[in-house]
């Protein structure tokens, strides 16, 4: 290595792009604890503030809150007025990070970090190729990723998922019987009764932890007697003549995807579907050399790839699996019909009848 003649540009470029993610990671602690604090909703409720005021307004220690929020100000998180050494959000910044009702982005770091608190468990999965279920993960694991999916269920799923597939609306307005297989804390499944009283959703998990928290927050919402919630399996929870089975971001995290769709088609009836929602990606490798790629292959290391395995896949999908591997699947368990309905820069959706 050292009579190797090094490409400056390119190591420059490296080094900008070291600089990049070290500042990321080290934000991420910091998103957290101005989640955590209320500084992000204090700046958007009452700023422009000093750090002083902000200290103040929040109940924390000024010399811990300057240096946060210069770090935030840094990293455009939120804006800083030089002439004044104030700070104050902008709508979008707030929409971002302040907001309860907005994008939630906090909630993907405080998945991300409770995730990393486990990196020991995962090297050691390295050697011994065993597996890590969702539920051996911290509760913020779960709560910060049903806090960063659910936005994204919120602006797509009504608006758009459902009416890509035709007749679907119509019939969940009449009333069908829904099952949301593997619907983690219930966002997706508090939505779909929500906004369609006329028709039974039940909600399935394998956890029951997640189960648990599912119903607590259903019941907070003033929905626990619109939505039921089982631990059961993908390949195992009861039920037939379905109308409408779903599963939002799950599919690549089971042990045995073709016998959960063969169950799948066996619970619907002659008219049902299927409605899979899967993170976007390409078929090959290539195609997700992105940093949407980047952000679904490292996450996929913690969470996706080590419960599958956990649930004995010999060669889990990954969440980048693409549209091939999942129309093989769908195949395989014997379903007559299969097509992409829709998109988005986060998700594929498709549909499969039987």
């Amino acid at each position: 290595m050292t009579n190797t003649t090094i490409d400056e540009t390119e190591l420059n470029e490296l080094l900008g792009r070291f600089v990049t993610d070290l500042g990321a990671t080290g934000a991420a602690g910091n998103i957290v604890i101005g989640d955590r604090l209320g500084l992000y909703r204090a700046l958007a409720e009452a700023g422009p503030l000093t750090a002083v005021e902000l200290a103040e307004y929040t109940g924390t220690v000024e010399r811990y809150v300057r240096e946060w929020l210069r770090g935030q100000a840094a990293g455009k998180l939120v804006s800083y007025r030089p002439d004044t050494d104030q700070y104050w959000m902008t709508p979008a910044q707030a929409l971002a990070f302040a907001d309860p009702d907005g994008l939630v982005l906090p909630g993907a770091f405080q998945m991300a970090l409770a995730c990393f608190d486990d990196r020991d468990a995962i090297i050691d999965r390295f050697h011994s190729g065993r597996g890590f279920a969702w539920g051996e993960h911290g509760d913020d694991v779960a709560v910060g990723c049903e806090r960063f999916f659910r936005p994204g269920y919120v602006a797509n799923l009504v608006s758009s998922w459902l009416p890509a597939v035709d007749g679907l609306v119509e019939r969940l307005d009449g009333g069908i019987t829904v099952a949301d297989v593997g619907c983690g804390l219930g966002s997706s499944t508090r939505i779909l009764a929500e906004t369609y009283p006329a028709s039974t959703v039940i909600g399935y998990d394998n956890d029951s932890g997640s189960i648990e928290l599912a119903r607590k927050l259903t019941a907070q919402a003033g929905l626990g007697d619109k939505v039921e919630f089982a631990v059961a399996a993908a390949a195992d929870f009861t039920g037939g003549g379905l109308g409408l089975v779903t599963t939002f971001d799950c599919l690549h995290d089971m042990g045995d995807p073709v016998g959960a769709a063969r169950h799948i088609r066996s619970t619907l009836a002659a008219d049902g579907v299927w409605l899979i929602v899967e993170p976007y990606a390409g078929d090959v490798v290539a195609d997700n050399l992105t940093p949407v790629g980047r952000l679904y292959y490292s996450l996929s290391i913690f969470l996706c790839v080590p419960h599958a395995i956990s649930e004995g896949a010999s060669d889990a999908l990954g969440n980048q699996a693409g549209e091939q591997p999942i129309a093989r699947i769908i195949e395989e368990a014997g379903f007559g019909r299969f097509r992409r309905v829709t998109e988005t820069p986060f998700n594929i959706v498709y549909e499969a009848r039987p």
